[in-house]
């Protein structure tokens, strides 16, 4: 009697979409493919194309940055979306669609607690810390203030009423703080402002941290920052959880972390610096235990 032959069937796959913007393509090719190497097999990359949520609004698309975000909710408010590369006051705006729990999101900004301590950290003696706010981003540093006590630290926020108080008001926040801790406020801090901001600051021996990885490139002495594997790796972990409880979790800042030092700035103030893997894994021993922190 002669076997029936058998055909191999390749298992069927989940269909992701990225969508990113045209503006960073870079950014977009890198991102699918730290994504498509966490995903595996079982899941089918492909790029989104503006429109096919008329016909699709069952399959999860993955948004990069908050334009991408943007422009794929501007399309359909039901289609489920991991948002990564954005920030916590952005999806804020959206809590109302957080209550479906087909939107998740990944912090991409630090949290402004862990960049104090990275303060601390660096400047064991600092107990004062100044922050920068106009009138609209005042919030930004409200949970903040109520959390740096627990380190050691108390905070004030210095308003800037126009750009042309900018200065002056950096110049009392200086006369304040130990440290000008930065959150990412693009009307306080961009391209046109920064040189300003770091020259004042250094001026009167006082040190900037924050926002981000690229503004240490620029002159700030330190951020700490989530490299983009392990962005990678937490949006695989979501999307498997999605694609089983057809829900995300809320939204969540990544645990792992790496801290970015202009050891240049560093030397010009004379702060002595050991590793990075160092500081970092003091900032998280600190982060842990915030009363044992709060004695130095």
């Amino acid at each position: 009697m002669l076997s029936r032959p058998t055909f191999s069937q390749t298992p069927p796959t989940t269909a992701v979409y990225i969508a990113g913007t045209d503006n960073n393509a870079p950014l977009t090719q890198h991102m699918t493919s730290l994504l498509r190497n966490e995903l595996g097999d079982g899941f089918s990359l492909r790029p989104f194309k503006a429109g096919q949520t008329s016909q699709d609004e069952n399959s999860l698309i993955v948004t990069l940055g908050p334009e991408a975000f943007t422009l794929v909710r501007q399309e359909s408010r039901n289609v489920p979306v991991l948002a990564l590369l954005v920030d916590e006051p952005f999806i804020k705006d959206h809590s109302n669609d957080l209550g479906e729990r087909r939107l998740g999101a990944i912090f991409y900004a630090p949290p402004l607690i862990r960049q104090a301590v990275a303060g601390k950290v660096i400047l064991p003696h600092a107990t004062r810390v100044s922050m920068l706010a106009t009138p609209d981003s005042v919030s930004l540093y409200q949970q903040l203030t109520e959390q740096l006590p627990a380190f050691g630290m108390e905070g004030q926020v210095f308003v800037v009423s126009s750009s042309d108080k900018l200065i002056p008001t950096l110049i009392r926040a200086l006369e304040y703080g130990d440290f000008l801790l930065a959150a990412p406020d693009r009307n306080i801090y961009n391209p046109q402002t920064i040189k300003h901001i770091l020259l004042t600051t250094y001026r009167r021996n006082r040190i900037v941290i924050g926002p981000s990885q690229a503004y240490v490139k620029a002159g700030a002495l330190a951020s700490t920052y989530v490299p983009l594997t392990v962005v990678a790796g937490l949006a695989a972990d979501l999307i498997n959880e999605y694609q089983i409880s057809n829900r995300f979790p809320p939204p969540v800042y990544p645990e792992a972390f790496r801290l970015e030092v202009n050891e240049q700035v560093a030397r010009s103030l004379n702060i002595p610096l050991p590793s990075r893997q160092e500081l970092a894994a003091e900032i998280k021993a600190r982060l842990s235990s915030p009363m044992e922190g709060s004695n130095d």
